[in-house]
């Protein structure tokens, strides 16, 4: 069940002065798994400095010529109808499009059922449609939806004929929760999601996660979520990539639901307050640059991000050779680290002169004395 990631989100207010520093996501990796508005979230990202990756892990299908609408569509013409879910926009109003295209008379026949809006963009479809909007949960999810119904706020449920219009997922929760009152509940598919043409971003998104590449993944849907396991799945690659997802990995999820596969497979998600690209890109925002502590070292500031370092509100970009030992200091910061521990952190591998060369190319780098020689021990970040 996806949130309303979908709905109007609002950008990301704009400073009020100029900048005193880096942009908060410059120097880190975000990966978008979103099939639809992907380019709005990138943006969104991009303009706060992030590196994007775009890896959609879904494509939607749309099912207007599809025999399974067609027959969904004939059986809710067959009777009444008492109360009607439209949980998405595009998916309402394309499925009374579908049906107009067909000559099915569908909405003079949902003209006299209550009909329910998830959202803002299923209300607007509801009422562009011709119909009017009954009530609509406050959160924009299912989740109260259900709750507003099986309140008894609509009255009793039993032997009712309820329309749920899906969107791509069949939302169990729901309909489990509305055939247990005895209602008879008519699931109508308006699309489905599946997984992409092209997989080959996806794999590449698997590897990256893997090999270190890639500092916080977002999801919009839990579709996408799950797809993304299972094209780990596929490639042998499923225990290491949520592993890596578990660890240094931010993962953020538009909603609970969006987050339901990652939190079965054990991955801990945050979410934003409300279920909006906006917020959701916000909430990267806030949380990534937070899991790397700004060091005092000695009469400098230095904090590690995901490719780059920040040293005295200054961003420097840094090879993956120096970059995995800054990093391997940085986790330790005052401690020496010995020259083999080094040779085990380099991208890989090597040897202690490769460690030597990495140091002195990160000390030009950084421009300032941060990495100091501990004599015939290894190195060690002065602070």
């Amino acid at each position: 069940m996806r949130e309303s990631a979908e709905q109007d989100a609002p950008s990301i207010e704009p400073s009020t002065g100029p900048p005193t520093g880096p942009l908060p996501l410059a120097g880190y990796t975000v990966a978008v798994t979103a099939a639809r508005r992907k380019e709005e979230l990138g943006a969104l990202l991009d303009r706060r400095g992030a590196r994007v990756v775009h890896a959609p892990a879904i494509r939607i299908v749309p099912l207007a010529d599809d025999a399974e609408l067609v027959a969904a569509t004939r059986s809710v013409l067959e009777r009444p109808v008492d109360l009607v879910i439209a949980t998405t926009g595009v998916g309402f109003r394309g499925w009374l499009e579908a049906a107009e295209a067909w000559d099915l008379p569908l909405v003079e026949h949902l003209s006299s059922a209550r009909v329910l809006a998830r959202g803002p963009k299923a209300r607007g479809a509801i009422r562009g449609g011709g119909l009017v909007d009954a009530w609509s949960p406050s959160s924009e999810s299912s989740a109260e939806v259900l709750s507003h119904l099986l309140s008894g706020a609509e009255g009793p449920l039993e032997g009712r004929r309820i329309a749920v219009q899906l969107h791509g997922d069949p939302l169990p929760d729901l309909v489990a929760g509305l055939r247990r009152t005895g209602a008879e509940v008519l699931t109508v598919p308006v699309y489905r999601w599946v997984l992409p043409e092209d997989v080959a971003p996806v794999r590449r998104l698997v590897a990256s996660v893997v090999a270190g590449g890639i500092d916080a993944v977002t999801f919009t849907s839990a579709p996408a979520a799950a797809s993304l396991l299972r094209v780990a799945d596929e490639l042998g690659q499923r225990a290491a990539l949520v592993d890596a997802l578990r660890g240094q990995v931010l993962v953020v999820a538009v909603g609970p639901v969006t987050a339901g596969p990652l939190e079965a497979a054990g991955i801990g998600t945050v979410q934003p307050e409300r279920a909006r690209l906006g917020a959701l890109a916000r909430e990267v925002v806030a949380r990534l640059p937070e899991r790397d502590p700004v060091l005092a070292v000695g009469a400098h500031t230095l904090q590690v991000r995901g490719y780059a370092a920040v040293v005295d509100g200054r961003l420097v970009e840094l090879p993956p050779g120096p970059m995995a030992v800054l990093r391997a200091l940085a986790r330790r910061p005052g401690t020496v680290v010995a020259r083999p521990e080094l040779v085990g952190s380099l991208p890989g591998g090597g040897d202690e002169h490769a460690v030597e060369m990495a140091v002195a190319r990160l000390r030009a780098a950084l421009g300032a004395p941060l990495v100091q020689t501990v004599v015939k021990r290894g190195y060690r970040l002065a602070v």
